[in-house]
């Protein structure tokens, strides 16, 4: 079997990244159908061998479409989503706008896929499936085997989040402000609210009323919407000059006890997770060591003496990909395992 696939804002980051993804995993696909908006018509994308030109998302016929994969931002996600969900297109969403919604699956394939069975077999169901937060998706991952091991009761994350995930405009200000440095001029600020060249900035997103930001609130929501409502989630976002690949500082409570040795064996047999654990200088993956990978990279684990069944832990991934584009090709990977038949398909 063979589906048409679509992807919504095929000329950004992660458009072109699920473009890749989907080439790289061979994806079964009949077409795929590169989607942008009016001023992007036309605009040349890659898709394997292939050259694509985009077509217009907004007077696009998605019925005889199977697989949306949306990454155009929730304003686009917001008004497009539903109607197409409701041409029977399965919308797979890189925004935040669907994620919170009762009634709209938060999908991380390695820990909670088995969802999508169920919400297949409804009746009711939207045709849309949300892909979390890029440091919620490589959070969970990590956390997921040990909650089944030990059961979580507290987390504390502290991430450390390139500007990737600020678009390309934030790549473009690290790389003009760390040149203009270099060169004596003086650093031009838009996109990030502090200079982010050899720098860090302790907010990302938008403040709110407890004093966290919505960023750190994501993490808190999603983690528990995936994972399990009665873990505690506690969560500090910094942006740091990095260009791709966000990592995260874990610390872990548990119920019940469990070793660094044991959660190490634990996480070597988990999949999507990649374990990098030597007591020696340079025995941990670092972000830079991540970029253009599929695994989510678990290192420095470690006892905390402070609380008991305490543990520490170092994550690592490429946010583009498992943070983005390749959760969501993973996702329609799942959709089909679960049984999503091809338009057509008796």
């Amino acid at each position: 079997m063979k589906y048409r696939v679509a992807v919504v804002g095929a000329t950004g980051n992660v458009g072109r990244e699920i473009l890749n993804v989907l080439a790289e995993r061979d994806f079964p696909v009949s077409e795929v159908i590169p989607l942008a908006s009016s001023r992007s018509v036309g605009k040349e994308v890659s898709f394997g061998n292939k050259i694509l030109k985009t077509k217009n998302l907004e007077n696009f016929d998605f019925s005889d479409v199977d697989i949306c994969l949306m990454s155009a931002g929730s304003a686009v996600s917001k008004a497009m989503a539903q109607k197409i969900g409701a041409q029977n297109c399965m919308v797979i969403d890189n925004s935040s706008f669907w994620r919170y919604h009762s009634d709209v699956p938060l999908v991380v394939p390695e820990v909670n896929g088995d969802v999508l069975a169920d919400y297949l077999a409804r009746n009711d169901r939207t045709n849309i499936i949300a892909n979390p937060n890029c440091s919620t998706a490589q959070l969970v991952v990590a956390l997921k085997p040990l909650h089944d091991a030990a059961t979580i009761k507290r987390v504390v994350v502290s991430t450390y989040q390139s500007v990737s995930g600020a678009g390309k405009a934030g790549g473009d200000e690290l790389w003009h402000q760390t040149r203009g440095i270099i060169v004596s001029d003086s650093p031009e600020t838009s996109v990030f609210t502090k200079q982010i060249a050899f720098n860090v900035i302790p907010h990302i997103d938008t403040f709110m009323e407890d004093g966290y930001t919505r960023e750190e609130w994501k993490v808190l929501a999603e983690t528990k919407k995936i994972l399990d409502p009665k873990i505690k989630v506690t969560c500090t976002a910094v942006r740091v000059p990095v260009f791709v690949g966000h990592s995260e500082a874990v610390n872990i409570e548990f119920e019940e006890e469990i070793s660094a040795d044991e959660a190490r064996d634990i996480l070597r047999e988990a999949p999507g997770i990649m374990v990098v654990d030597k007591r020696e200088d340079g025995g941990y993956v670092t972000p830079i060591e991540a970029v253009g990978e599929y695994a989510t990279y678990v290192s420095r684990i470690r006892e905390d003496a402070t609380v008991e069944n305490g543990l520490n832990i170092w994550v690592v991934s490429d946010n583009l990909l498992k943070g983005a584009a390749l959760n969501s090709v993973q996702i329609a990977e799942s959709l089909i395992e679960h049984g999503l038949k091809p338009a057509g398909d008796s």
